[in-house]
């Protein structure tokens, strides 16, 4: 057989292709040798996908799970309008450390506090001198607001948006008059309460004296 100049014959087991001659043997192990290769390219990049997965420590996978099965419209910000973050979410690396198990939200002295979801009133009342709302919302998940003048009592049922108090004055490390820290948890595990209005890039502004 001719193939534009070249020939083939397959009883021999030789080919011939442009002047070249090739035992049919060596092209089959060749092709065999690049669907391996192939394979075993795919077989790495699979496990490299699960190693880097499983680097995500457990509250960020914890938090991922809850953006997919809240939507959006369940919940949102615990001050109207949309506050500054002046400080973001830094859970210290073991429960006993310190670290910020939260996010402070710019305020004014005396602004309505609402209820980030619908939930029930867990607990409204003081914890080391300040005021302490805690709610109960379905999945496990507990949002916590303080500090805050309560207008709700323990076992009451709120819906989101509802008011749940009024900010006080007195945060610590505060850079303006009132600051509200939201927290959210899931048994012992505290999560990103952020996550909960859904992947939004947040800014956050400098504290005063620091520039930038």
């Amino acid at each position: 057989m001719r193939l534009g100049g070249g020939a083939m014959r397959l009883g021999g087991g030789v080919m011939r292709l442009g002047g070249a001659v090739r035992p049919l043997g060596a092209m089959a192990s060749t092709v065999a040798a690049r669907v391996l290769l192939s394979v075993a390219a795919l077989v790495l990049l699979s496990a490299l996908a699960v190693t880097l997965a499983g680097r995500a420590g457990p509250a960020e996978a914890t938090a991922s799970r809850i953006v997919a099965s809240q939507p959006n419209p369940s919940w949102d910000w615990p001050l109207l309008p949309r506050p500054d973050v002046l400080r973001p979410f830094d859970p210290p690396p073991e429960r006993w450390l310190s670290g910020h198990r939260g996010v402070d939200l710019g305020g004014m002295p005396g602004q309505m506090v609402r209820a980030a979801g619908s939930g029930t009133v867990v607990y409204a009342g003081m914890v080391a001198g300040r005021g302490v709302v805690s709610i109960e919302h379905a999945g496990g998940l507990r949002t916590t607001y303080e500090p805050v003048t309560a207008s709700v009592r323990a076992g009451q049922t709120v819906e989101l948006g509802d008011v749940i108090g009024s900010l006080d004055p007195g945060h610590a490390g505060c850079p303006r008059d009132a600051c509200l820290h939201w927290g959210l948890r899931r048994g012992q595990t505290y999560l990103n309460p952020l996550v909960l209005i859904g992947p939004l890039r947040v800014r956050l502004k400098p504290l005063a004296g620091t520039g930038g």
